[in-house]
């Protein structure tokens, strides 16, 4: 699952992600192994720590981050929100939470955008297109293969900013436009 909705009023869309299934199932594969190799080595409790820590270390490296994303159009503003264990656990607790803040007014679309993943294939993620011309992703992790439930939410993004609307109405200008020039019995060509 790409991001799960947490309260969805006419004012405020609260997104969230945590690591997906595949990160936890890395995350216990990876400190396993430090377990059973300080279970079945014969060296004393410093190696056997050293072994349990080292992979606890890399399996919190290799786990994706918690990601939020907060549409507040009371405040009108849009709050992209990370939380990384790794970087918490090496900051003793400092850092590691991240936090980009945007004005809702200034995003033009919300679209979805395809990336290749080595050896796994292409994985999706929504990106957030802003009138300045700048590009933001919603989320740092990409979903593997199913891109219905990455169109779902972008598509839920864009009901609740309303940019559907806005775009829509711009097709019925243009087409209305161009009716009202052209003669009524004189089919209208595009070249």
């Amino acid at each position: 699952m790409y991001m799960q909705v947490e309260s969805h009023t006419g004012t405020l869309l609260h997104l969230k992600r945590c690591p997906s299934i595949r990160s936890w199932s890395l995350f216990v594969g990876i400190s396993s192994i430090g377990l059973a190799a300080a279970y079945y080595s014969s060296d004393n409790l410093a190696w056997k720590l050293f072994y349990v820590t080292g992979c606890v270390f890399v399996a919190i490296q290799n786990l994706e981050e918690w990601e939020e994303a907060l549409f507040d159009k009371k405040s009108g503003k849009v709050t992209l929100k990370t939380f990384n264990l790794y970087k918490r656990f090496l900051t003793l607790c400092k850092g590691g939470c991240g936090q980009a803040a945007f004005q809702l007014k200034e995003i033009r679309d919300v679209n979805v955008e395809e990336e290749k993943v080595r050896y796994f294939g292409k994985g999706y993620l929504i990106v957030l297109r802003f009138v300045t011309g700048f590009s933001h992703p919603l989320t740092h992790c990409v979903v593997l293969g199913v891109r219905s439930d990455v169109e779902a939410i972008a598509k839920l993004i864009s009901g609740f900013l309303e940019l559907d609307l806005g775009v829509n109405q711009d097709q019925r200008l243009s087409q209305s436009s161009e009716t009202e020039d052209s003669d009524p019995e004189e089919p209208i060509t595009e070249d």
